[in-house]
């Protein structure tokens, strides 16, 4: 694979120094070279990271009228519920998304309580903080230190938090319910 030799001349570095690097053989990384052997898809990977290259690069695909897309990192808040409510939890984790791109943070869905919305469980969902949602918005809702996923529903006495899914029951949430914050 000439692209192969040719980023790994460029970055100086020997091939003993990337089969050490790589754990293996400099026989299996020559064979890399020469196209002798395909790299599996692990190998690709690892040599991406090695020289700074992209996958395409490295296999000498050229690439047109291409451009960078310039990323945000947002926060990644563990979990959110949709199903029964459950603790989300902050960890050290960002998720990219594309600068402009409108929210505040990302979590993944626990649940299928939201599948007719096209949310399914594992899918990450982007939030927005406001001050408040509309009556039939899609919201992340925080009752005391648990948080749902649901379509919220404002009456001057409670509120209604629908599923999107008819195998799960509304929550009915009043005001002495504690305290409650929609995202």
């Amino acid at each position: 694979m000439e692209s192969l030799k040719r980023i790994r001349k460029k970055s100086g570095k020997s091939q003993e120094e990337i089969a050490q690097i790589l754990n293996i053989t400099q026989g299996a990384y020559s064979s890399w070279e020469t196209g002798r052997t395909q790299i599996d898809i692990n190998g690709l990977k690892a040599l991406s990271k090695i020289f700074d290259v992209s996958i395409d690069e490295l296999l000498g695909n050229k690439l047109i009228n291409t451009f960078a897309i310039k990323a945000q990192k947002l926060p990644l808040l563990g979990e959110i519920a949709a199903g029964e409510s459950i603790v989300m939890n902050e960890d050290e984790s960002y998720v990219d998304a594309e600068n402009g791109f409108k929210a505040d943070f990302c979590t993944s869905v626990k649940g299928n309580s939201m599948i007719n919305a096209g949310i399914h469980d594992g899918d990450f969902v982007f939030i927005r903080e406001q001050p408040d949602v509309n009556n039939g918005e899609i919201a992340a809702v925080a009752i005391n230190d648990e948080a749902t996923l649901k379509r919220v529903f404002k009456y001057p006495t409670h509120i209604v938090l629908q599923s999107e899914n008819p195998k799960f029951q509304p929550i009915l949430v009043f005001a002495n319910d504690g305290k409650i914050s929609v995202f």
